[in-house]
């Protein structure tokens, strides 16, 4: 995937996609959304949580920035997000709060991942994602989860980022999920709409973190589909 590298390369320069690879954001215009999306990746500085166009504005040292990413490659899709701080910031303390926030995110992440073997449930999974982030503390962005992804980029099922364990569907060997816990520090599930139709913020100013995997669920453990192969071992 294109977001490998790119938390060093910020203000380097490009990131690209493979030359026979299809953005999967460019264009896409889901039903609630009043215009088509400008770009080909999100990107999300510190209280903006999920789709945030890119734009003029211009990175500083303690932003807190979540980068989301998708592309069909051959016929088939996939969609990563990762979250990182830029630099570090005047206030020790925000730092240490951000790197708090982003290891929690990944934490959660992890436990879904975990979570999706043959047999279990996506209540299992939902549940594994909302423990650790509700563990902590922190909020987790009200009716946002991840989905299921194949040929399209949302399929079905929708997969919540917190639920009940033993309950939904069964997961089956085959089964395609991207898995993206969306953390809050504020605490609060709330977010509110930029006037852009896209950007979605948290409701009470604070910090937010995304990060998310694209996970096949196989007949002994999930593989991670969307890191680089010398790394992608299944859990």
């Amino acid at each position: 995937m294109v977001l490998f590298g790119l938390a060093h390369a910020v203000g380097a320069g490009a990131v690209r996609l493979a030359a026979d690879a299809e953005p999967l954001f460019l264009g896409y215009q889901p039903s609630p959304a009043s215009s088509p999306y400008p770009g080909v990746s999100c990107i999300s500085v510190n209280d903006a949580v999920v789709h945030g166009i890119p734009g003029r504005y211009a990175l500083r040292h303690g932003d807190l920035v979540s980068v989301d990413c998708g592309a069909r490659y051959r016929g088939w899709s996939g969609d990563a997000a990762l979250s990182f701080i830029v630099g570090e910031h005047p206030d020790p303390r925000v730092t240490r709060s951000d790197e708090a926030l982003i290891a929690t995110t990944r934490a959660a992440l992890d436990a879904g991942i975990a979570a999706a073997r043959p047999g279990a449930r996506l209540g299992d999974v939902a549940h594994a994602i909302g423990r650790v982030a509700r563990a902590a503390g922190y909020g987790l962005m009200a009716n946002h989860g991840g989905h299921g992804i194949g040929r399209e980029m949302h399929e079905a099922p929708h997969v919540p980022n917190e639920g009940r364990p033993g309950r939904g569907l069964v997961l089956r060997p085959g089964l395609v999920l991207a898995l993206e816990p969306m953390l809050i520090a504020g605490g609060t599930d709330a977010y509110v709409e930029d006037p852009d139709g896209w950007t979605l913020r948290t409701a009470d100013g604070s910090r937010a973190a995304h990060i998310e995997h694209t996970v096949a669920v196989t007949e002994h453990l999930p593989e991670v589909l969307t890191q680089l192969a010398r790394t992608r071992a299944m859990r």
